[in-house]
């Protein structure tokens, strides 16, 4: 058995959130790893119950597989946030095949642009302590899928925040008390007008030592123009590439005077 949440567990009534996806069983074999007893993981769930998922008139379960685990993710194809998109799977390709040598387990990562959570989840499976970011209207369904895969088999439980581009960083995360090891992003670059804001915002989490990884479809002009930007103020490795799908997944270093 894979999931390790059931819908019937799922951390808010069903009368204020989607349908659920499933009938599977919580785990009680004995396989979580969260440290501590069952008052400190009721107490991590009541901090991470903040959000309730959007009503969309439709979801669809979806099923993916890595790090040996079904992984079941719930999607609306009424959001951008809501749905799972190329380099997000990129992405939790190259984290599983080399997580060894990213050193994953422990490190403190940041998703921006989270969506549904697909990437945050492997991060997690993986043994990075992850905080997801989105936007407010894709929260509740992030938190859910978090929850559903990755309560009772994961070191630690991910961390849901609210971060809207450029906006609120200090306040929000304040470089005196946070640092990440990596700051990921997936199909973050598409056809908006918050390029600019991305980017800073990018510049921003990255301290000494912090690591980007970005994946990313090519679609546009405008997806090479920011590359551009980003290569100006990061030390840019290309780390995979499909020719045919056209993802490209790089690594950054911000660049220091």
């Amino acid at each position: 058995m894979d999931a390790c949440l059931s819908s019937e567990q799922q951390p808010w009534p069903l009368d204020e959130g989607p349908s659920p996806p499933d009938n599977e069983a919580l785990h009680t074999d004995g396989t979580s790893k969260r440290p501590g007893d069952s008052n400190e993981i009721e107490a991590s769930l009541r901090s991470l119950q903040k959000f309730v998922p959007t009503n969309y008139a439709s979801y669809t379960q979806e099923y993916y597989r890595f790090v040996g685990k079904k992984i079941v993710i719930q999607e609306s194809i009424e959001s951008y946030g809501a749905v799972v998109w190329p380099g997000a799977m990129a992405l939790c390709q190259y984290l599983e095949e080399h997580t060894e040598e990213l050193n994953l387990r422990g490190a403190k990562i940041l998703e921006i642009g989270a969506g549904p959570g697909l990437v945050s989840i492997v991060a997690s499976i993986l043994g990075a302590q992850v905080t997801a970011t989105d936007l407010p209207d894709v929260l509740g369904n992030l938190q859910y899928n978090l929850l559903k895969n990755t309560l009772n088999c994961t070191t630690y439980l991910p961390e849901v925040k609210e971060l809207v581009w450029g906006e609120g960083l200090e306040q929000s995360f304040p470089k005196s008390t946070l640092y990440y090891d990596y700051v990921l992003a997936s199909d973050v670059v598409y056809h908006h007008y918050f390029l600019d804001k991305l980017l800073a915002t990018m510049v921003y989490l990255c301290q000494p030592g912090t690591v980007l990884l970005w994946a990313n479809k090519f679609r546009f002009s405008t997806d090479y123009e920011f590359l551009d930007k980003f290569k100006q103020v990061f030390d840019t490795t290309l780390l995979a590439e499909s020719q045919e799908s056209s993802i490209k997944l790089f690594k950054g270093i911000l660049k220091w005077d």
